[in-house]
């Protein structure tokens, strides 16, 4: 027999699925709203001027002062000051303290395994992990593979199009066990676009702490979702002042466009600098038999875009530009569905509520399968978009097929999708 004979054929992952769909149609008119990747208003990947200007000055170097040596295990100690910088701001009293462990890590899914295997092995205290529902299809599985029980909390309200708040504080109230984890979206919430107040921001805090639950704030927009990085940072820094010990795993995928460089970062905020050697120490040990070392070129963008004040001042710049593009598409695919016939006034309204780059739109699996079999629109079946796959040269036909789709297979007659806890999600409310 031969020695692989028995190993299944594994499951075509959804997200990069669509992506594979849409790359092998050969209608012109096909759009790709899967990925979650910004794009030009052109339709094509965008490097950052301020990544292009580091990349030409690290090609200058190498050889020089720029090397392809190993890094250290938890990555250079420059990045570890900025990065932390930024999640926490300049006045950061865990920062001047010393009390936060960081390590450089495989973008935000590989900061998010690191804290899951470390949690694994040193906090026997964590029986379970709370992620919200729904979330980033990625949550589950990362916490399963280290061997966490994984529950999912209440978050999207599908009959008001908003968060669930009393459903969430419930759970983190009454449901989730002392000293569980629960991942929480610091800022456009993937994928439903709906974030908390920041009102409701300091009641969650106050009821985690209380409760002894354990934050890990998943920092993958910070910047891209307001245009603003203090502003994005704002649940983090809340739970910092207040004095949890915490993780964050911190990507730079989407607000410096390095999606394939896989440059993130793990933050665990301790009690005291003793503390945070030791959690760091045990870190490295995560990270050894696991990979190694971290990449050094994309280590090096990031501190030459973080460390050089100009450079800095003009990423920020460009960050303003991405996030007003993606709300200037929000703002047209509404008022293009509200202006369609027998459409209510306010029945999109949604559409610019919602924040970064996704919208939780509501149709219903069989409307997406229909958006994508007829008129090559390829999204999820959940109905999440990713809005940067919208342009001025798409987003028409996208209202028109939208329309489309919602006229001809009416919510009412689909199968209503429910989710895991039981509640209806939500659909196109057309009149």
């Amino acid at each position: 027999m031969a020695t692989f004979a028995k190993v299944p054929l594994g499951p075509v992952d959804p997200v990069f699925g669509i992506s594979m769909r849409h790359d092998a149609d050969t209608d012109p008119r096909k759009v790709n709203l899967g990925v979650g990747a910004y794009r030009t208003e052109e339709g094509s990947p965008l490097i950052l001027n301020v990544v292009r200007e580091a990349e030409e000055e690290m090609f200058a170097e190498l050889g020089g002062e720029e090397n392809k040596e190993y890094q250290p295990i938890d990555g250079p100690l420059p990045l570890k000051a900025l990065t932390q910088k930024l999640i926490f701001g300049e006045d950061s009293s865990a920062i001047a303290e010393r009390r936060i462990a960081s390590a450089q890590s495989l973008s935000g899914t590989g900061a998010l395994r690191l804290t899951a295997e470390f949690a694994k092995t040193f906090m026997p205290s964590v029986s379970e992990v709370w992620v919200s529902d729904p979330t980033w299809g990625n949550h589950h599985t990362i916490f399963q593979k280290a061997g966490l029980p994984v529950k999912t909390y209440p978050y999207w309200n599908a009959q008001t199009m908003s968060l669930n708040f009393e459903g969430m504080m419930n759970t983190l109230e009454h449901k989730a066990a002392e000293g569980a984890m629960i991942v929480l979206h610091a800022c456009a919430h993937n994928p439903t676009g709906v974030d908390p107040t920041q009102e409701q921001w300091e009641k969650i805090a106050e009821v985690m702490q209380r409760r002894k639950l354990v934050p890990v704030m998943d920092s993958a927009y910070q910047g891209y979702a307001t245009g603003d990085l203090d502003r994005d940072a704002w649940a983090m820094r809340l739970f910092a002042r207040m004095g949890f010990e915490f993780f964050v795993c911190q990507s730079f995928a989407k607000n410096l466009g390095l999606y394939g460089e896989r440059i993130g970062m793990m933050h665990v905020v301790t009690q005291d600098e003793a503390v945070a050697t030791a959690v760091l120490s045990q870190i490295k040990m995560v990270i050894r038999p696991m990979y190694s070392s971290p990449p050094v070129h994309s280590a090096q963008l990031v501190i030459r875009v973080l460390g050089d004040e100009a450079r800095y001042a003009r990423w920020c710049e460009e960050l303003g530009s991405m996030s007003n593009r993606i709300l200037e598409v929000r703002q047209r695919l509404r008022e293009g569905l509200e202006a369609k016939e027998g459409v209510a006034p306010g029945a999109w309204k949604h559409v610019t509520d919602q924040i970064g780059m996704f919208s939780f739109t509501g149709l219903t699996p069989e409307q997406c399968e229909y958006l994508t079999n007829k008129h090559h629109i390829y999204l999820l079946p959940s109905g999440r978009i990713s809005l940067a796959g919208l342009n001025n040269n798409n987003v028409q036909y996208m209202i028109d097929c939208t329309h489309d789709a919602v006229t001809k297979i009416p919510a009412s007659s689909s199968k209503v999708p429910v989710s895991k806890t039981g509640s209806c999600l939500p659909c196109w409310r057309i009149f």
